[in-house]
């Protein structure tokens, strides 16, 4: 199966390669480096054992941040970083500098991952979440390469569609050396599909094991005193949202302002970077004034609209607000990370798409830490209930920030398992 997998790969390179100047309309990064896509990356000039972590885009790059800087601690290794996207590479960058190498990841054909390997050389393999690909695995498992899934997840509808080419999936997870799957459920699944139980291992989720850094903490002070000319003044926070998503947060902020006294500010905050300008542009059309946070400016009462237009700040965004809504989840898209929100102890509201993120919607639902909403209406109507009430706005957020502290530790248990083949 996986000769004709390959096959096809070759057959819509073109296409993929059309994709990437389609793209590179939104952002010029995607047609630049294109030599690296098929293998040809320049060796790394390291002497030190040469470990490859792979992390498809921002996502992914966030929730190995634990990781990358635990392994930078090991003085012997050196860090290899691909990415997929540009803004996952921009992120490496911007997070970790010239401490670690990166290049994006090749594609999955036979002759581009043959390419990388010779060049890069790596001693292991370790892949987040759900970057699994066939001719990687195989061509690594064949090297002697250990390849370790890293906070595995996989939900009933991405297990339903791995499912559909058992022929193709099922070899490939029976060549991981080791599986670190976020819960229980995910690990029947991947077992179901192949994994086989020896490499399996229930360490949970390592995006629970973020640290609230000293640095980003002073930034979100200094954000919430520009956000803030008036002390009383409430901030909501909508975060990595989607087209078809912006319309029905307008549309309940629009009926929040008209409905409370307090003069609330929405912090608006689209998921992909080429997005910045139409949403600016909708909020304007929508009669909201505005402002962009890359203007860096301190923000008068006038603005009702800031637009999160910058890369790498969320995290303190997050910290200046008083309420979070979590995007990707009005769309049935699977929803975003909620763990950073919660960290910082706030209340968090989601649509009811949350796939991506099953186990930890159930934790802090559970824990009341978490309301799901459906439209306009439920969104508006659960946005005045934590703002106008304090006790429990500080109640719910306090619940989130428990559930972040409990499930800590799938760090440690992650690298344990990677210090066995170092």
């Amino acid at each position: 199966m996986r000769w004709l997998y390959s096959l096809l790969l070759y057959l819509l390179t073109p296409l993929l390669l059309l994709r990437l100047l389609w793209l590179a309309r939104g952002n010029p990064a995607w047609k630049r480096r294109w030599g690296e896509r098929f293998g040809a990356v320049g060796p790394l000039a390291t002497e030190r054992t040469l470990v490859w972590l792979h992390a498809a885009s921002v996502g992914e790059v966030l929730a190995a941040q634990p990781l990358i800087r635990a392994l930078e601690q090991e003085p012997e290794l050196a860090l290899l970083v691909t990415t997929t996207t540009p803004t996952g590479s921009e992120r490496v960058s911007a997070l970790f500098g010239d401490r670690v190498h990166h290049a994006y990841a090749p594609i999955d054909l036979p002759g581009s991952v043959s390419r990388f390997l010779r060049r890069v050389q790596p001693r292991m393999l370790l892949m987040m979440e759900t970057e699994l690909w066939p001719n990687l695995v195989a061509a690594c498992h064949r090297r002697e390469i250990p390849t370790l899934l890293i906070n595995g997840r996989l939900s009933e509808r991405s297990a339903r569609g791995y499912s559909r080419f058992s022929s193709l999936t099922r070899p490939m997870l029976r060549q991981l050396s080791e599986a670190c799957i976020q819960n229980r459920a995910d690990a029947e699944r991947f077992q179901d599909l192949g994994l086989r139980p020896e490499t399996t291992h229930i360490t949970g989720n390592i995006k629970f094991d973020l640290t609230l850094e000293e640095s980003v903490r002073r930034h979100a002070e200094t954000l919430r005193r520009q956000w803030r000319p008036e002390v009383s003044r409430p901030v909501w926070i909508a975060a990595s949202t989607h087209r078809g998503e912006d319309e029905v947060i307008l549309e309940a902020f629009g009926r929040v302002r008209s409905q409370m006294a307090t003069n609330p500010l929405l912090v608006l905050v689209p998921r992909h970077p080429e997005r910045f300008e139409p949403v600016t542009q909708l909020c304007r059309e929508r009669g909201f004034q505005v402002a962009c946070r890359s203007e860096n400016a301190a923000l008068g009462a006038e603005v009702s609209v800031l637009v999160g237009d910058v890369m790498g700040e969320l995290l303190a965004m997050y910290g200046a607000s008083d309420v979070a809504f979590v995007g990707g989840s009005l769309i049935p898209n699977g929803g975003h990370n909620l763990v950073e929100a919660a960290a910082w102890g706030l209340p968090l509201l989601s649509g009811p798409s949350q796939f991506n993120f099953a186990e930890v919607s159930k934790l802090l639902s559970d824990a009341g830490a978490l309301k799901t909403v459906g439209n306009a209406e439920e969104l508006t109507e659960a946005v005045i209930e934590l703002l106008d009430l304090d006790e429990l706005r500080s109640a719910r957020g306090n619940a989130a920030r428990e559930v972040a502290e409990a499930n800590r530790g799938a760090l440690e248990k992650t690298l344990n398992l990677i210090r066995r083949y170092l």
